[in-house]
């Protein structure tokens, strides 16, 4: 099986082509420049550079979410696209399982996937490292660090954290939780070569899906539409103040 995976859940955004679960080849760019001006160039000139052409691709993966709004939208759109035309199976990837893949040979590691969901919050889901696989614990999630140290103190087993939110929450938590520690900073990072690893146990699973099928999962309102239900709100609730001084 051949899988084109996409990843630009966060600043960075990069781009694998995988062949049977070996990795083929690899595009990262953390530049600053916009994922829509670099994500489908990346993706161009990587497939040119292997020789490759987009009808040999037998899967087109991707980091569905969560992470940045804008990101997942020019991901998602992205691979859409990139279906679309040929009918290509895609497999929508939990951004949060995507980065524990790499450390799966950590057996009986708990890995604390945390990306910075920001107003006191971090996404998070927690695998258990099999050495082969990994192992979900929880779903995936917008919680308080204080609520995540609170799961987590009790629990013996070396913890790792890993993702765009690995300081924080290491920073936060390293003295509530006696033995934690960051992933070496090669692993991480969000990649594509982890949501191509993701993309095979959903393959795996039977639970790939037609491009047409493919949404952002966000876990979270954008802060939009938040304002605009709090506007809305404020309006109600002066129209009910104005009725009672009627």
């Amino acid at each position: 099986m051949i899988i084109l995976a996409l990843e630009a859940s966060a600043r960075a955004c990069s781009a694998a082509l995988c062949r049977d679960g070996e990795l083929v080849a690899q595009s990262y760019q953390n530049s600053g420049l916009t994922h829509s001006r670099t994500l489908l160039p990346m993706v161009h000139e990587m497939l040119k550079n292997c020789g490759a052409g987009l009808e040999q691709v037998d899967v087109i993966a991707v980091a569905a979410g969560p992470g940045s709004f804008t990101g997942l939208r020019i991901a998602v759109s992205t691979a859409k696209g990139l279906a679309w035309a040929q009918d290509k199976d895609c497999a929508a990837c939990s951004t949060l399982e995507s980065m524990a893949w790499p450390l799966a040979h950590m057996e009986g590691a708990l890995l604390v996937c945390v990306m910075d969901a920001r107003r006191g919050q971090v996404y998070n889901a927690l695998f258990r490292a099999t050495g082969g696989g990994l192992e979900r614990l929880c779903p995936d999630r917008a919680v308080s660090l204080a609520q995540l140290g609170e799961e987590l103190k009790n629990d013996p087993n070396p913890k790792i954290v890993v993702g765009d939110g690995a300081l924080l929450c290491y920073n936060t938590l390293q003295e509530q939780l006696p033995g934690l520690t960051m992933a070496p900073e090669h692993l991480r990072w969000q990649s594509a070569w982890g949501v191509a690893a993701a993309a095979r146990a959903l393959a795996a699973r039977g639970e790939l899906a037609k491009g047409d099928r493919l949404v952002p999962v966000y876990h979270r309102l954008s802060q939009a539409e938040r304002e605009r239900l709090e506007r809305e709100q404020r309006s109600k609730f002066t129209i009910e103040g104005d009725r009672r001084d009627v």
